[in-house]
């Protein structure tokens, strides 16, 4: 099993290999991450991220940050010095850059966003690339600069047009984490949903189903449902708990225990 990466050796490969990336949920995901070889996974601080961490001891882990959950440098210090003693390697900061510098200024690995970014999008006229002018690509470009400048050793670039987003990543020293933008950029992330294939919302153009997991999911949940139910049926039938599941107890210590309660 290959050491987990640091934030030098995902600076240097910046050119030279391309990395990959995944966003996780859960232990199951994160281990099988691990074991596929996946070289970063990312997951919100809303889920169990000290269970991921435990699952994924080698793999790079990244936790986002929720937007607009902390206001100033303090709360969000506080949050990512929290985040980093519970495992976390990098810290993605969906905030301004005056709280990504406050991030960086402590020695904190620190993650940023351009182009399209979700939690935005009323900005772009709703769901949709972004980046398909000269103004929106020197936007973008600009932006970039400013998240690098700040001390944002990557940053997420999605949804962007590929020669856009080639360009930025050939000019920048940060490294450019994919979503959406093409082959130019140094690392290619999707959501595990997408991945495997049990996503029942919006697929993106961008995303590639690689299995079909929602199958598996729905055979799971039948025989989920016939075992809760045989487990009702054996309940209202007495047949559960049998003598096989229960505790005996010496006869004379019964005794023993009863007589207190007939004086």
């Amino acid at each position: 099993m290959s050491t987990k990466l640091t934030v030098k050796e995902i600076l240097s490969a910046k050119g030279k290999k391309k990395l990959a990336e995944v966003y996780t949920h859960n232990q199951l995901e994160a281990e099988a991450c691990e074991r596929a070889g996946i070289d970063m996974i990312i997951s919100s601080e809303n889920n169990d991220i000290q269970s991921i961490r435990d699952c994924a001891k080698n793999t790079f882990f990244t936790v986002g940050l929720s937007y607009g959950k902390y206001l100033n440098e303090y709360e969000i210090l506080r949050r990512s010095f929290s985040l980093l003693e519970n495992g976390a390697d990098a810290i993605y900061c969906p905030q301004s850059i005056k709280l990504i510098k406050a991030i960086s200024d402590e020695g904190i690995p620190v993650i940023g966003h351009t182009g399209f970014i979700p939690y935005k999008s009323t900005f772009y006229g709703g769901f949709k690339a972004y980046g398909k002018s000269a103004e929106e690509a020197t936007k973008i470009y600009e932006q970039t600069l400013r998240l690098q400048d700040a001390g944002a050793f990557a940053i997420e670039i999605e949804i962007v047009p590929v020669k856009v987003a080639d360009f930025i990543s050939k000019n920048v020293q940060a490294c450019m984490i994919g979503m959406g933008s093409g082959q130019g950029c140094d690392v290619q992330y999707l959501f595990s949903e997408d991945i495997l294939g049990y996503n029942k919302g919006h697929i993106p153009r961008h995303s590639k189903v690689y299995t079909n997991l929602s199958e598996d999911f729905e055979k799971i949940k039948i025989k989920s449902i016939d075992a809760y139910k045989s487990f009702k049926s054996d309940i209202d039938s007495n047949i559960y708990p049998g003598q096989e599941h229960d505790i005996a107890i010496d006869e004379i210590e019964l005794q023993n225990f009863l007589k207190q309660f007939h004086k």
